[in-house]
């Protein structure tokens, strides 16, 4: 009896192990924006607004066109690519304002709640996104 429950015990440690530190298995959609591989982490504490809800932040140099990490909810966040999906070249980018952001060159408008999808302007397609893992406090944004 007392093996069963050190058994049981030690597939309840594996199974919280691998819930906790495997990152999700979701497929992100294609896009028209360029995939470019690369992974890249991100202490959080060093970027305090980014840890509030509803906040973004723009890092350069990484994916096709630099990345918009937003985050959702505390502990939680969305990768894009700030490339704007109806003008796909390097110098038109989305700027980010918080839950929103805005193409530099055409205007269209994408909300970052829920999926980076256009909400005005010509754009018809949302934005890149990338997988996120995040673990004490390290964010790691990537694109196999």
């Amino acid at each position: 009896m007392n093996e069963t429950f050190q058994n049981v015990g030690r597939f309840l440690v594996s199974l919280i192990f691998f819930s906790l530190f495997i990152p999700g298995c979701e497929k992100i959609e294609e896009s028209v924006v360029p995939s470019v591989p690369f992974s890249y982490t991100i202490n959080v504490n060093l970027y305090p607004e980014v840890n509030i809800t509803g906040n973004s932040i723009y890092i350069p140099n990484i994916g096709f066109g630099g990345v918009i990490v937003y985050c959702e909810t505390p502990g939680s966040f969305n990768a894009y690519d700030a490339t704007c999906t109806h003008e796909v070249n390097k110098s038109c980018k989305v700027k980010n304002e918080g839950v929103t952001g805005t193409c530099s060159c055409c205007g269209s408008e994408y909300i970052f709640i829920g999926g980076g999808f256009p909400s005005s302007g010509p754009a018809q397609e949302g934005l890149r996104q990338y997988y996120t893992s995040f673990v004490n406090g390290m964010l790691r944004i990537y694109n196999p």
